[in-house]
């Protein structure tokens, strides 16, 4: 039954893309954000004990809420976004996106380079995959977990597929990214999430406080002589995007294997943190970033 709900809630947002005007839509939507962000209390709370750890007394409570209200709201349009494109085509999605620093990524497709794209749940997310995959032609290899709903996954992954984006789920997904790069195919991977130590996990600063960070990223570039490619999307409006590439991150092949893994894994926490800084409201700021190390500020008080 609740798989048929997932379903309903999904086409429910996919009939209203199509009837509402973009204007009543966007009202609705930032309602609807800020209703979540007032009565979920617990992302509410993990919200704001995420917004304090990282920028103290910077904000206001104010200004936090705005950036709670925000996460929602980017959440939301990240859903429109992504069942809005069930029925465009290539040149409809290219059209309304802008590309800097491309020439990172078109010379080392050119040079026949190994490439892992690295990226967080930031702005809308979803897009940035179709948006890469559109423009250079290539395909690029996604891993995710599979959602509980069946019907649900067999149907993201039809619509991520559409534009060149295949996705492989985390169970067995190192064997699969490692094919996929020996294809030449371009993997991309979400990494701004806590992962535990005994998952793997390993510490690294993150807005001036410790955080377990995924390593994965730079063991494949290490391993498979790969390029290392921060790569972020951003907007305004919703309606035009920016995707942005960053100075490649390379291995040091003359240091120690595990100190040039952390460096290079410190050196994406760097940059997901210089993107989040400039734009703090496109984070998505629910998840427990910093539980590895401050587990406390997660616990609510009643």
């Amino acid at each position: 039954m609740i798989d048929y709900l997932y379903f309903f809630i999904y086409k429910f947002f996919t009939i209203l893309a199509k009837i509402l005007p973009r204007g009543v839509m966007d009202l609705l939507l930032k309602w609807l954000s800020k209703f979540v962000y007032r009565i979920d209390r617990k992302h509410n709370h993990i919200i704001n004990a995420n917004l304090n750890l990282a920028f103290g007394d910077t904000f206001s409570q104010k200004e936090r809420d705005n950036i709670g209200e925000r996460t929602f709201y980017n959440l939301l349009q990240t859903i429109i976004g992504f069942v809005g494109r069930e029925r465009r085509n290539k040149a409809e999605i290219l059209k309304c996106i802008k590309y800097k620093n491309g020439d990172i990524l078109q010379e080392a497709i050119t040079r026949g380079e190994k490439v892992i794209l690295v990226t967080g749940h930031y702005s809308n997310w979803e897009l940035l995959a179709p948006a890469i995959s559109l423009k250079f032609n290539v395909n690029i290899v996604g891993v995710g977990r599979k959602l509980d709903s069946p019907l649900m996954d067999r149907l993201l992954k039809k619509n991520r597929e559409q534009f060149g984006v295949e996705m492989i789920y985390r169970k067995g997904a190192i064997k699969g990214t490692i094919k996929a790069l020996r294809e030449g195919k371009i993997v991309g991977l979400l990494l701004d999430q806590h992962l535990g130590a005994k998952q793997g996990g390993i510490e690294v600063s993150f807005f001036n406080h410790k955080v377990l960070h995924s390593p994965i990223a730079s063991i494949l570039a290490r391993s498979l002589d790969a390029t290392l490619l921060p790569s972020y999307i951003s907007t305004d409006d919703y309606i035009n995007y920016i995707v942005t590439f960053y100075k490649p991150i390379k291995a040091d092949m003359n240091i120690d294997k595990k100190v040039d893994i952390k460096n290079m894994t410190q050196a994406q926490a760097n940059i997901m943190e210089s993107v989040i800084r400039k734009r703090p409201g496109e984070w998505f700021w629910v998840h427990k970033r910093w539980k590895g190390f401050y587990s406390e500020i997660y616990e609510e008080v009643r």
